[in-house]
């Protein structure tokens, strides 16, 4: 099998990290493989190295955090991943060995070797992404999605066009799930730089116009991009779609092409 160039680029990288701790990358690769998860946040609880760490993040679909008690520990590592240029893709911090540092349903993959915390089981749960999975002292439990979840797969709900959703969970905006990029859009005096969205498997699917902001008569550079929904990590952005002139076919583009509908890639990653 053809390994990618990031997997080339990353093990390079974990040789500088790790040293003589080669064994770390094929059994990282191992662990995620078998969790099922492809793409988004994992979080390693416990006793961290930059080796163990790094290696957790097999592609560029993933962001991977450490969690540890000790704060000597936590300096080295980030030095070691700021050396090896993958700072905000790979990190670690702190935390008191107790409560998980995150918002509700955010992290897709929890993992956390025996006698590594005294987290509780309903903290793991609670933090999981619906779908989410944790592999404690190498049990692996998957947090169930909840019925009252639905999907938005077309640009009218679904395939039967009502607007109406069966969703019994979205209610009044309490808290700020997640920010993610960019932190401008272009100007919105002719079209919106989002055009369509919809939903499904708990991701995000969406036309996003990546063209220039300094004016807008610049080219438009209408991109279809998919997105953890719980977490909004990136999970693939292939480049520039074909959608015509930003001001007149996005549009059109909302009604007749539903991104997890129709597109190959959307379907293989649901």
């Amino acid at each position: 099998m053809q390994r990618s160039p990031l997997n080339v680029v990353l093990s390079i990288t974990l040789l500088f990290l790790a040293g003589n701790g080669r064994a770390a990358v094929p059994e990282a690769l191992k662990a995620v493989t078998e969790s099922g998860v492809q793409g988004g946040l994992i979080v390693h609880v416990g006793r961290n190295d930059a080796s163990l760490i790094s290696s957790l993040r097999i592609n560029d679909s993933y962001v991977v955090q450490g969690l540890d008690t000790d704060p000597a520990r936590i300096s080295k590592i980030r030095k070691t991943i700021q050396q090896a240029g993958l700072q905000g893709k790979v990190t670690v911090r702190g935390f008191d060995g107790v409560n998980l540092p995150y918002i509700d349903n955010m992290v897709n993959l929890l993992m956390m070797p025996s006698g590594a915390g005294r987290v509780a089981q309903h903290e793991i749960m609670r933090v999981l992404t619906p779908g989410g999975t944790a592999v404690v002292a190498g049990k692996k439990t998957v947090k169930p999605v909840p019925a009252e979840i639905d999907e938005w797969t077309h640009y009218l709900h679904d395939a039967t066009g009502n607007t109406v959703a069966q969703d019994e969970v979205v209610g009044p905006p309490r808290r700020v799930q997640w920010i993610g990029s960019p932190r401008w859009a272009r100007h919105h005096d002719r079209m919106a730089s989002m055009t369509a969205l919809v939903s499904s498997g708990g991701r995000l699917f969406y036309i996003f116009d990546e063209g220039s902001m300094a004016s807008i008569m610049q080219p438009a550079k209408p991109t279809l991009i998919a997105r953890d929904a719980f977490n909004g990590t990136i999970l693939w952005k292939p480049g520039p779609c074909r959608a015509g002139t930003t001001r007149s076919t996005p549009t059109r583009a909302a009604r007749r092409n539903s991104p997890a509908a129709s597109s190959p890639s959307a379907t293989a990653s649901m």
